[in-house]
């Protein structure tokens, strides 16, 4: 008996196919990721394009979760303070200025210590100049 001819083809295009060059092409420019991390997801998850998709949805949200500083959470606060070496007062202060990305943050406090640094060489310049001048 033959096939329903409206009924073909749907579910093979759900379906990623590794082993053909233009499918992983396809699939790896839709998904935005390399070849590489297609294969490794489609090996964990299955050759289904929706789990695929759902699988590399995640990562990116898991990533981009955790570059981010969570000032409600206590033990968040706890590890980012430590991390940066600074008081929690401190790293709430930044967070309030720069936003809750880590990076941001991470450079808001290089900055702080540049300048920092400038002003006690400063300092000290004036205090050898001045001790200069008295003898």
């Amino acid at each position: 008996m033959a096939d329903s001819k409206n009924k073909r083809g749907a579910a093979d295009r759900a379906l990623i196919a590794l082993s053909e060059s233009y499918e992983v092409a396809y699939w790896s420019k839709k998904f935005k990721v390399t070849p590489a991390k297609l294969k490794a997801a489609v090996k964990k998850v299955g050759h289904s394009a929706k789990k695929v998709e759902a699988y590399f949805k995640e990562q990116r949200h898991k990533a981009a979760d955790r570059a981010r500083i969570a000032i409600s959470e206590p033990y968040e606060v706890r590890y980012w303070s430590k991390k940066f070496k600074v008081t929690p007062a401190r790293l709430k202060t930044a967070v309030g200025a720069v936003g809750h990305s880590s990076k941001k943050v991470e450079a808001y406090f290089a900055a702080k210590k540049k300048t920092a640094k400038k002003k006690k060489t400063a300092k000290k310049t004036v205090k050898k100049t001045v001790k200069r001048k008295k003898s």
